[in-house]
């Protein structure tokens, strides 16, 4: 039907002399008019025939083939008048292709007639909405200056919120705008004149805004932030945001690929899992100066400029410092050591950079470095300490009733570590691993002596299901200071605290007291003592047994709040190849 149409289309007003006969192959045929109709050259189909409208003296005759007519050959079947059953079947599908065609072009017509009545319409409405001016009832009340996080308590108080557009639903008679300003949402009612204006018929998300009106509770039954909502009375756009192709949900879609959600990071910031997430990091860091506070540690603040290494030198970053070689800290815990004598227990809230080229979840070049060293401590204090910090650093934060709502909707199946916290050496773990044939990375058995791979860890915390403090790593696959076990000197007094899905989020020790050990332990690693003079006089000018640790905020973080990568737990996240924006 759809080929009848276009023939009849596209010879309409056609004129032209017809044969008094036409002649059809519906074998042989072909519907064109690229050549005269002929015997040699016959249409396919009385249907196409009959759309060209040919004279009423015309006559059919058709023929069927066997095989398709070669050119310049006589046909193998005589053409003979069309039957008059072919001829009415074919005058019926005709006949119901023009009324289709005609009751489209009407239809089309009508559709364009009413597009054009509604641009026309919008027209007007436009041209209205720009000339009315919105003005602010000077009988009213003046609104009182709020944050949304002040809206409970000024309920029944006319005032005025400044904030983005961060949902936005038109009804006919009514525009509801939930409010975002950083300390919450608030829903705000619009209506009467307030959405006869040009700006309320291009409101869009994102779009900055001051709103003035009433703050009032919601009858029950219905919902909103917070349980109420603002009736505005005027209003003041701030900024406009764009919208089509530039519109946020446009650029920072769901489901758009990580690496373009990283490059937006600015966008994908105002978002309310992102967002939730950086609230919760502000109320752990809170949480954790006044858990150490309670526990008497004092905060200092470390350089992150150094010119001695803590970790291996394989993980620094170098720079030129004024001619002279330096690093971007790894750690603060050796300038923390230094403290102990003059300001007791110490702690720092301080960033640190680590140069491996890896890209797992788990690891970035920039983090948040939580450490803390305490004085004449026994290893049996240390893990007390670190379990009694995280306990009450968790329950500071969940005592926050913005932090554990956000929790809750991130990680509904959260809870509180029981403690005490399961205690594991590193030699029966490596047991552990192999009676569970978790295998290294080379698909072979763990042995002593192993460092334990990423993933072996991960699926042993996961199995388990609760954190454990795995201690007594080996001699030489720890850091040059911590100290060795009296009982077992191939072993380390040292742990890491394993969370199930993030792994380790803790590493500590106890630290090398003595100064023959220190010297000891600076040969091992081929490490010239000379640059740590200031560390190691802590062993000469009244040495003492001490121990200290540092927690990775970003791990913690996702452990608490169930993200699938540290990358989601910083502000802007630096790892191999990202350093923007």
């Amino acid at each position: 039907m759809a080929e009848v149409e276009a023939a009849t289309s596209s010879l309409e007003g056609l004129t032209m002399d017809h044969p008094e006969i036409i002649y059809i192959d519906e074998d042989g045929g072909t519907d064109s008019t690229e050549h005269p109709n002929s015997p040699e050259t016959p249409y396919k189909t009385l249907l196409f025939a009959l759309s060209l409208l040919p004279p009423p003296t015309t006559t059919f005759h058709t023929r069927k083939s066997k095989t398709p007519i070669p050119p310049a050959e006589e046909p193998s079947l005589e053409y003979k008048p069309a039957a008059k059953s072919a001829l009415k079947k074919a005058k019926t599908l005709h006949d119901a292709s023009v009324r289709k065609a005609a009751k489209n072009a009407a239809s089309a017509a009508q559709r364009e007639k009413e597009a054009a009545e509604r641009a026309e319409k919008e027209k007007l409405k436009l041209e209205a909405a720009a000339a009315f001016v919105l003005k602010e009832d000077e009988s009213l009340p003046t609104a009182k200056l709020i944050k949304i996080r002040d809206s409970v308590a000024n309920r029944g108080t006319r005032v005025k919120v400044s904030g983005w557009i961060h949902r936005l639903r038109v009804q006919a008679h009514m525009i509801f705008i939930v409010l975002r300003d950083g300390t919450g949402y608030l829903q705000c009612v619009l209506e009467g004149d307030l959405i006869k204006t040009l700006d309320a018929l291009q409101f869009i998300e994102e779009t900055s805004i001051t709103i003035h009106g009433t703050i009032k509770e919601l009858p029950e039954g219905k919902t909103a932030p917070d349980g109420h909502e603002l009736t505005a009375d005027y209003y003041v756009v701030v900024g406009r945001a764009p919208g089509g192709d530039h519109a946020i949900g446009t650029i920072v879609a769901p489901d758009a690929e990580q690496q373009l959600k990283l490059d937006q990071r600015h966008l994908v910031l105002r978002g309310e899992q992102a967002s939730g997430v950086l609230k919760v990091r502000a109320g752990v860091l809170r949480a954790f100066r006044k858990a150490f506070d309670d526990l008497g540690l004092l905060e200092v603040t470390p350089p992150c400029m150094v010119q001695t290494q803590v970790e291996g030198g394989a993980t620094l970053f170098e720079f030129n410092y004024y001619g002279e070689k330096a690093y971007l800290t790894q750690s603060s815990q050796l300038y923390l050591e230094t403290c102990l004598p003059a300001l007791g227990d110490v702690f720092c809230v301080q960033e640190s950079f680590r140069a491996e080229r890896s890209v797992t979840r788990r690891h970035l070049s920039e983090y948040t470095h939580i450490e803390g060293e305490l004085a004449f401590i026994q290893f049996d204090d240390l893990l007390n300490h670190l379990e009694e910090m995280i306990s009450r650093v968790l329950e500071i934060v969940l005592a926050d009733p913005q932090c554990k709502e956000i929790i809750k909707q991130l990680n509904p199946d959260f809870k509180v570590p029981e403690r005490p916290f399961m205690r594991l050496k590193y030699e029966d773990a490596i047991k552990w691993l192999n009676e569970h044939d978790i295998k290294t990375d080379e698909d072979k058995d763990h042995v002593f002596g192993d460092d334990i791979a990423e993933a072996a860890e991960r699926k042993m915390t996961d199995i388990i299901g609760k954190p454990i403090f795995l201690t007594h790593f080996p001699v030489e696959i720890k850091a040059f200071y911590m100290k060795k076990d009296e009982k077992d000197p191939r072993v380390t007094e040292s742990v890491d605290v394993l969370m199930p899905g993030v792994g380790e989020i803790v590493g500590g020790s106890m630290r090398m007291d003595d100064l023959t050990e220190l010297m000891g332990g600076y040969a091992r690693e081929g490490i010239d003592p000379a640059p740590y003079y200031w560390f190691t006089d802590q062993r000469k000018y009244g040495t003492c047994p001490h121990g200290g640790y540092g927690l990775g905020l970003e791990r913690f973080l996702a452990w608490l709040c169930e993200r699938w990568t540290v990358r989601e737990c910083c502000l802007y996240p630096r790892y191999v190849g990202r350093c923007t924006p």
